[in-house]
């Protein structure tokens, strides 16, 4: 019997003697239809080779595998090439001596290493754009080392910051009644929140600067706060001390690392052995505050 082909009336054509199937004798359920080759099988994509890693400022490109890295690269007066891998990208420093291959054969040694700490930079991004805050009634930012719900409350004048005494796990117990109205625009939210936290900031450092001064028998003859963006603090020779504002969001332990620290080099201005022995002497366990400033990242208040 002819078999209907669905394109026409023609029969269907037979396959090969090679791939026919032996009658079925009776009693017996007829074979199952051949699979098709494996080869027949579509394989599947391969995966999209990553996005390249570009600095704003590059000039220059390599591939370490299927890795793409535009890089910024600068001559400079020195001995050695040096790399360094920032929010930005790469950037590279050479002698102007240095020859391209030589650069790229120094870049290609540490490739590991280059790729490791750009992917450290892009995890830290994605960290802070999630830390963003909106800057809204109801919204949350981090208070020494607590969180703190930004209430807006019209009949409160200035800010008040409210803690509740009892509270369930995991609730923050921390308020603070902003005196703004229900409609505010977010950069008065914003400007309202950074004064007070710069307010509050100012006072504590005085007080834990008054301590630890104390402790390590120097004198500080001015205090100041700054908003640099990749400094915690500072110190001069002639006593005066400059304090981030915004380690207001760290617990107290990691705000007296930093005190701790600045106030060290009214004694040692250095980083010498004899720097850390002071610093120690006055917070035996200021490695663990240490690695929090490393790792910790701050909410985005713009």
């Amino acid at each position: 019997m002819q078999q209907l082909s669905l394109f026409g009336d023609e029969p269907a054509a037979q396959p090969p003697s090679s791939l026919a199937q032996p009658p079925s004798s009776p009693g017996q359920r007829p074979a199952s239809p051949a699979q098709p080759p494996a080869s027949a099988t579509k394989p599947p994509a391969p995966p999209a080779p990553p996005p390249p890693v570009a600095h704003p400022n590059a000039t220059r490109e390599i591939r370490f595998g299927e890795h793409r890295v535009a890089y910024a690269l600068r001559r400079a007066r020195r001995r050695s090439i040096g790399f360094l891998v920032g929010p930005e990208g790469l950037s590279v420093s050479a002698p102007r001596w240095v020859g391209i291959g030589e650069i790229e054969a120094a870049l290609r040694e540490k490739a590991n290493w280059i790729l490791k700490k750009l992917q450290e930079q892009r995890e830290r991004a994605a960290r802070l754009e999630a830390a963003r805050v909106e800057w809204r009634d109801g919204t949350s930012i981090p208070f020494l080392g607590e969180t703190v719900i930004v209430l807006l409350d019209p009949r409160v004048t200035g800010s008040v910051l409210h803690t509740a005494a009892d509270t369930l796990p995991g609730v923050p117990r921390l308020t603070l009644h902003v005196g703004l109205p229900q409609d505010a625009a977010p950069a008065q939210i914003r400007d309202a929140v950074q004064g007070w936290l710069q307010r509050q900031a100012r006072r504590l450092f005085e007080e834990r600067c008054r301590l630890y001064a104390e402790r390590l028998n120097v004198r500080v003859r001015r205090l100041s706060l700054s908003a640099a963006a990749t400094r915690w603090g500072s110190a001069s020779a002639d006593g005066s001390i400059r304090l981030n504002w915004r380690l207001v969001h760290f617990a107290l332990p990691v705000i007296d690392y930093v005190v701790t620290h600045e106030l060290a080099h009214l004694r040692e201005m250095n980083h010498s052995a004899a720097f850390w022995e002071v610093v120690r002497s006055a917070l035996p366990d200021y490695e663990s505050a240490r690695g929090v400033l490393r790792t910790e990242v701050l909410p985005a208040l713009d």
